[in-house]
């Protein structure tokens, strides 16, 4: 004659959930004292953390100032995202008294062939943070043109 099937327990349900209520507890605590660890990691470091005086400000927002390089970029990325115009390239960067002057070509026109395109240059000028102050269209032109009458 077969047995019948053993139901669980009472005594075998209890103890998970005893097993669970312990892993529970467990977890609370190592986030609490991971979050007062942090916490006090933080104000340590806060405390711990030179005041900054107006000369030293300046100071560190003139090793802010972009380069020749980062002011190009950061200027065509502003164009392209004001007009809305594919970026071809960067073909000029040029240091003002007051900022930076930034030629960007952008596609203008898609045509087929792509020899056909049309393709513009904006000159993009740029405060001595790399911010935009204005842009203009300096030349508009086909792709496939020589570039002899261009400036």
């Amino acid at each position: 004659m077969a047995e019948p099937a053993q139901t669980p327990t009472k005594k075998s349900t209890t103890k998970k959930a005893a097993t669970k209520a312990t892993t529970k507890k467990a977890a609370t605590k190592r986030a609490t004292t991971t979050k007062a660890t942090t916490t006090k990691a933080t104000n340590e470091r806060k405390r711990a953390a030179p005041k900054a005086s107006a000369p030293r400000r300046s100071a560190e927002k003139q090793q802010a100032r972009p380069s020749g390089t980062q002011a190009a970029v950061r200027g065509a990325h502003q164009l392209v995202e004001l007009t809305g115009k594919e970026f071809e390239g960067i073909v000029g960067v040029r240091k003002g008294d007051d900022g930076w002057s930034v030629q960007v070509e952008v596609l203008e026109m898609r045509r087929i062939p792509s020899t056909t395109d049309v393709l513009a240059v904006y000159e993009v000028d740029l405060d001595g943070d790399g911010d935009l102050v204005g842009y203009r269209r300096a030349d508009r032109y086909v792709r496939g043109s020589a570039g002899e009458d261009r400036s």
